[in-house]
């Protein structure tokens, strides 16, 4: 029981800290912030964690776990074909643009922007967070290319990094404007270049 409870309280502040951080910054979030989101002491805290830092880095990567497994459940993936599959991708990030700020912008992105020159290993969680889930697309977009658009020079890993600058760059917006507006329009946008991209997809669509 002592172990459940030991694990329930670690989880509990992890998960205070993914809405904290994500609603004020990394900067501005205090240890109290993250013990008063959770509901524990600040010396539960400090007995799960040394440091904020280190709190920040066990974040990133419960972040990263978390998501891992959403996407990996979602129905972008049922599709046979991977155009399908890439373009459900998007469908699938507008669809979650739901609720509050914190509730859909990135941790990664929230921390990386703060801690990139003045906390390397936070700046390495959150780059290794990203690249992971980068990965895993790359695979569905190599797989189009390969169908679409054999003769193409890009490369599917930059097309998956160009994909998520475009969804860290909505996020950013839409803290600035303080609505999913912007994100949506530029999702928008962003499907109708990755259809573009795909000729002999195109093609098809015509001669449907």
């Amino acid at each position: 029981m002592a172990t459940q409870a030991h694990h329930e309280s670690k989880i509990k502040l992890l998960n205070a800290a993914l809405h904290v951080i994500r609603a004020k910054g990394y900067a501005a979030t205090t240890v109290e912030d993250i013990c008063h989101a959770a509901s524990v002491t600040k010396g539960s805290f400090f007995h799960h964690f040394k440091s904020k830092d280190e709190m920040a880095i066990a974040a990133a990567a419960h972040f990263g776990a978390m998501t891992e497994d959403f996407f990996a459940a979602a129905p972008y993936h049922q599709p046979q074909d991977p155009l399908d599959r890439l373009l459900g991708y998007i469908d699938f990030r507008v669809a979650i643009l739901v609720g509050e700020l914190p509730d859909y912008t990135c941790l990664l992105g929230t921390l990386v922007q703060e801690t990139y020159s003045t906390h390397p290993e936070i700046r390495a969680a959150c780059d290794k967070g990203m690249s992971t889930h980068i990965a895993v697309l790359v695979s569905d977009i190599e797989a189009a290319k390969q169908c679409y658009a054999p003769e193409a020079t890009w490369s599917a890993e930059s097309l998956g990094y160009f994909i998520q600058s475009v969804l860290q760059g909505a996020f950013i917006f839409a803290k600035a404007k303080q609505t999913a507006d912007v994100a949506h329009e530029s999702l928008a946008h962003l499907r109708r270049y990755l259809e573009a991209l795909f000729p002999l997809n195109n093609k098809r669509k015509e001669e449907s």
